[in-house]
Formats: structure tokens, sequence, C-alpha cells
């Protein structure tokens, strides 16, 4: 596949404190005992995509993850690892590293990402269309509480979630219209050019950018220096480049609406989405939305295409950017999409690393990892949880619906349930946790009882 390859790794996101630190970057993050970006890795890897670029924030994050590949990807993929500043977002991450891409496509992935979707078809749709970008969508996943009714974090009952609002032509191949982020709750507004060009347009709530895209390079690079405000790509250069198709500035060089048209027709060639929506399944709808500004056709303009890709419902999709969504991936990838975590599961539908040391009457259940080198005593209990490697547990414990990290310590007569315990905590005798997260290093003193609360040093 002809194209250069960049992961967007991030460095220690505020959204993930206290899980994440200046040891343990947001890529670093274990899911189901392995860093979260190798779940990226490994999906190019088997898409025979061998050279990459990762960017990370930060020196002290980038050679955490430069070792980290180093040793784990050694004479299997050739990654050149660039940090940029903090905080720069993601469309600046690519802006600092321009100098790096010469292919004339570029393909941009999240690190925080963990599908099953083939990247390679994201690619292959883009070149099919000569696109100027094609983005990934899925289904949105599914998040909140697990079976026993408890979730990790201050979240504990299900709410709704903001999902982009999404308009696709009837063939689902084309991107006429996004809003993401705060914009889903003002008053959107569509371009009628846009509507006159395709019909009809098919509007959806339900699908998640995953934050692949393919980019023709030079019409991403044109967009970063002339778009010097823009910060991401979700939110700024998506829109941007969708906005714009009909009436394509980035192939004039920079050009202004206004040698496009007047200023004020761009502004009147626009509705309210609520009033499309309400006239949708009326008569009237098309006789609406056909008349052009002025009542006639607007002369004829360069254009670009925005693409997409939709991916299959069947395919697992969701991106580590919360706390919710670290609990959420987690308990998939040891539950329905077991597949991805890299592991065989025995018979229980659990895994049991050889080296761990079960005490007696201790039981781990179905859709549990217990990780390397890792000892329970007696009578402990341990059910849809995930424990790392080289835990020391007690007995009498009850791990429910739990995320527990690498070298952590419990006592005896511990209860822990939906929660998310760092590494390197110690939990003293009979110490009550029930949706917490614990960071790094935390003690939790014998019979304290949190309740939804967030404990670090």
């Amino acid at each position: 596949m002809d194209f250069q390859v960049v992961v967007l790794a991030g460095g220690t996101s505020t959204k993930l404190a206290p899980l994440v630190s200046k040891d343990v970057p947001k890529s670093l993050l274990p899911v189901a005992n392995r860093p979260v970006l190798s779940y990226v890795l490994d999906l190019l890897e088997q898409s025979n995509i061998k050279d990459l670029i990762v960017v990370v924030e930060g020196e002290d994050t980038e050679g955490l993850v430069e070792n980290w590949i180093s040793e784990a990807y050694v004479d299997r993929l050739h990654v050149e690892v660039a940090s940029v500043g903090e905080e720069v977002g993601t469309a600046g991450a690519l802006r600092a590293i321009a100098h790096h891409l010469t292919a004339s496509d570029i393909l941009v992935v999240s690190g925080d990402l963990v599908c099953d979707i083939s990247p390679g078809a994201v690619a292959a749709a883009h070149r099919r269309h000569d696109a100027a970008v094609t983005a990934l969508f899925c289904a949105a996943p599914i998040s909140g509480p697990t079976e026993s009714g408890t979730s990790s974090g201050k979240d504990k009952t299900k709410k709704p979630v903001r999902h982009n609002i999404v308009g696709l032509d009837l063939t689902q191949q084309f991107l006429l219209y996004i809003a993401a982020g705060m914009e889903v709750e003002k008053d959107i507004k569509v371009q009628k050019s846009i509507l006159r060009a395709v019909g009809k347009m098919e509007i959806h709530a339900d699908l998640m950018d995953a934050h692949l895209y393919a980019f023709k390079r030079s019409v991403l690079q044109q967009v970063l220096n002339q778009k010097q405000t823009f910060r991401s790509l979700k939110q700024d250069v998506l829109p941007y480049l969708v906005k714009s198709q009909l009436r394509s500035e980035i192939l004039l060089n920079g050009a202004q609406a206004e040698e496009n048209g007047n200023e004020d027709n761009y502004n009147t060639d626009k509705v309210m989405l609520s009033q499309l929506l309400a006239n949708a399944s009326t008569p009237s709808f098309h006789e609406v939305y056909a008349l052009g500004p002025n009542g006639f056709s607007p002369a004829e303009r360069k254009t670009h295409k925005c693409c997409v890709y939709i991916a299959n419902k069947t395919k697992y999709c969701a991106r580590l950017n919360s706390i919710q969504a670290y609990s959420d991936i987690n308990r998939d990838v040891i539950g329905d999409a077991s597949h991805l975590s890299g592991c065989t599961f025995s018979v229980h539908n659990n895994v049991i690393h050889p080296s761990a040391v079960l005490g007696s009457k201790t039981t781990v259940g179905p859709q549990c990892m217990l990780g390397e080198g890792s000892q329970m005593g007696d009578k402990c209990s341990v059910k849809r949880s995930v424990i790392g490697r080289h835990c020391r547990i007690g007995s009498n414990v009850k791990i429910v619906n739990s995320v527990i990290m690498n070298h952590v310590t419990i006592g005896d007569g511990c209860s822990i349930q939906g929660t998310i315990i760092s590494s390197n905590v110690q939990l003293q005798e009979r110490a009550l946790l029930r949706d917490c997260q614990i960071g790094a290093g935390y003690v939790v003193a014998a019979g304290s009882e949190h309740k939804g609360e967030l404990l670090r040093k």
C-alpha cells in the first residue's frame, strides 16, 4: 500500500487522570495487559504496513514509547518516533512533522484506536474515489454499566452520549455534512448547494468518527499551512474540507469565498438542521431546497471529494479517550471482542498465565485475565476483571468488573467493584472500593471505604 502512515499517540491526557502519568503515558496504558498502542501497531502490521511514524507529545513520552517499540516490535516494524509540543492538537502534530511527509497520500491513525477494521480498506476507498480525504466511521460503541449494574467512574448510570451528526449521500460513500463535539448541540446549518447537488442526504447520529483518515498530502499540507489556527483534525480540518467541497478553496491557493460568489449568498445558502429534519418527509421538501441563492444556479466551481468508509456493524471499533472508555474496552477485549486480545482463552473463557498462582478455593470466572507472576490467596473470587502482572493478592478478596494494573498489592478481605487500580498501588486489609479510580503508588488505608472517588498521591 503506497501510503505514508502516521500514528498520533499523544502524551499524558488529562481526560485519563489519574491513570496516566509521565511514567505511563496514554499510549502505554495497559488494555487487557498490553499497551493500547500495540492494538494499532498490530492492526497495521496485519495490513502489511511495516514503515510508520509514531508522533507523541513531549520528549519523556518519546523515550518511553521508543524503548517499548524497540523491544516489542524488533525485526517486525520500522518505526520512527517523533515528539511534538504538548497540547498542540492533532492538526498541530501533523503540522510539526510536515517535513517528514513525502508520499502522495497520508494515512493518519489515532494511537488510542482499538478495532479490527482493515486500514487497507479505507486506503482503497480513498484511491478509488481520488478523494481529498476519506474518514472511517463505525457504529458508536455501547458504553455504560456492566452486567452487575456498576461501571467504573462517576457516571454510574447510562447517560446520553454526544455523537457526531453526519450527512451522507444515499450510497454512503460521500461525506456531505459533519458536526462534532459542541457543534452537535448548537443550531446547525446545512448548505442548500450540497442538497441540490445530491438530491437527498441521509442524516446519521449513530456513527463514531474513528480518527482514521486518508488524506491527499497536497490537500492536507495546504490546509495546515493556510489555516494556522486549526488544531484538530476532527473539529477543524475535516469540517472545513466538507463545507468547502463544492467551492474548493484548497485548489485556489487560498482564494476567499468572495471570489467564488457573494458572501451574503453564502450565508443565505443555508438552512437549520431542525427545519430540514422536520420537512424531510413532506412533499414540499425537494422544492424548498432545490432553489439556489437569488433563484439561479451558481457558476461552476472547483470541487474536491470528501469520502467515508462505513465499517460493517459486526466489526469492533472503539477509542480509549475517557475513563469510561478505558473500562468499556477492557471489558470488551476480555469479552465479546476477545479476538483482539492476542491471547488464547481457556475452555473456561478466561486467560490465566502459566506462572500465576491461585490459592485454595479461589475462582477466576469467565471473561477474566490474570497476568504473569501474579499470586492470589485462598477463597478469592474474580469476575469479569483484568489483573495485571506480578500482583500480590491476599485471601478472601472479591474483585468484580475491575481493572488492576501491574505490581499491585491487595490485603486480606478487600472488596473491589467497578474500579480501576493503577500500578504499584497498595490496598491494606479490608479496604472496600466501588466505582473508583486509583492513581499509581497510592496507599488505601486498612478498613477504609471509598465509593465513586478518584484517589491519587
